[in-house]
């Protein structure tokens, strides 16, 4: 039986059908794709995580004992729940030269074209391989590319260049902000309300907490951004979530708040905390030990996602504007897995089909010119590399 083939928009369709949600288990969706990858001879290392219900990938095609480009993707995405699709989110429909899906933008799309020219790329005689890494969680962490990264250069090569397929309308990306996501948590006493002296009211410190966000947001938004590249043009800082009290008659003795910074790359990521962290400490809790020696706040980082700094005339840089046909390069606002490339000494940039705008919403699509553009960067890409 002869190995199975697929047109990128065909392929898209299947891994579309998978859900792969980042709270569920992505391991139906690996195994076919490593046993696509198997039926075409090509082995692909899985990387469990710690629970063992999620999986990365990593899959050489070409000489193994050369360093090589790696195509960086996730196939894990994020939930459909409260929106109002048009058709079942799960299943690829094909209308007005779009295809729709969960995914087909934000980041199957861009996978499934690497995987649909595998065949095409084992017949090119590559002199120097494609990688294939294919992550989960990037849509809640970041985190779920790390162990292969981590093996670049002991039992993996280390790859010369990295291209991440996120969704730039096949512009080159050479700059992203950082995300760093924390919980500031607040711990108080209770009481009852009428007599509030004798509790410690952790919610209304959260209050002042959370203005003091407001406050490093306006100031971040006053110094700008130098190098005129990003939108929205400064650094963000906000807060998502509060949760606190269990009556209105109740002092709250505890509250929980999650927020976050998207920096610029220039913005050092332990600015907005360690501002955090120091308010917390020298104007909040003086006033909660008051009446509470025992009170206490602590903020505490669960969400670290590195900027990508632009590194001019990097050889990702030089070749996927070769190979985009672009004379420069762009900056984006979003997360992606990029930073953990660069911090592992890989130059990196940001390149795939689709627009970010069509990603994480009801009836999310991506136009069938993109798949073409894409897989004829990845076609210029593999005859470079066989040349």
């Amino acid at each position: 039986m002869s190995p199975p083939r697929y047109t990128p928009i065909e392929l898209t369709a299947k891994l579309v059908a998978f859900d792969s949600v980042s709270s569920r288990s992505n391991l139906p969706l690996i195994d076919f794709i490593a046993d696509y990858l198997a039926a075409h001879g090509v082995e692909a290392i899985r990387l469990p995580n710690p629970a063992g219900d999620k999986a990365a990938l990593f899959a050489t095609i070409g000489p193994a004992d050369k360093p090589g480009v790696v195509l960086s993707g996730h196939v894990d995405v994020v939930p459909v729940e409260g929106q109002a699709w048009s058709s079942p989110p799960f299943e690829a429909r094909l209308a007005d030269d779009r295809l729709y899906g969960r995914g087909t933008c934000d980041m199957k799309g861009f996978v499934a074209t690497a995987l649909a020219l595998v065949p095409e790329f084992l017949t090119m005689g590559l002199k120097e391989p494609i990688h294939l890494a294919i992550s989960y969680d990037e849509e809640i962490s970041c985190l779920g590319s790390l162990d292969m990264i981590r093996r670049f250069g002991t039992d993996m090569p280390l790859p010369r260049a990295c291209i991440v397929g996120e969704p730039t309308l096949m512009e080159v990306v050479d700059a992203q902000k950082s995300l760093s996501g924390y919980v500031t948590l607040v711990t108080g006493r209770p009481a009852h309300s009428a007599m509030p002296a004798l509790g410690a009211n952790a919610l209304h410190a959260a209050a002042r907490i959370i203005a003091h966000l407001d406050d490093i947001a306006d100031e971040l938004r006053a110094a700008g951004d130098g190098s005129g590249r990003f939108d929205p043009a400064y650094s963000t800082v906000q807060a998502g979530l509060l949760t606190a009290g269990r009556a209105i008659n109740i002092v709250p003795d505890e509250a929980r708040i999650v927020w976050e910074c998207r920096g610029l790359p220039s913005l050092p990521v332990a600015f907005v905390p360690d501002r955090i962290r120091a308010f917390s400490r020298e104007v909040v809790l003086p006033r909660l030990k008051q009446n509470a020696p025992e009170a206490d706040i602590v903020t505490l980082q669960d969400v670290s996602v590195p900027p990508l700094a632009p590194d001019p005339g990097s050889q990702a840089e030089t070749l996927a504007l070769y190979l985009a046909g672009r004379n420069g390069t762009q900056a984006v606002s979003y997360g992606t897995e990029a930073g953990h490339f660069q911090l592992a000494g890989v130059p990196t940039v940001i390149c795939g089909p689709g627009s970010i705008k069509q990603a994480h919403g009801a009836d999310e699509w991506m136009a069938l010119s993109e798949f073409e553009a894409c897989a004829g960067f990845l076609r210029r890409l593999a005859a470079t590399l066989a040349d």
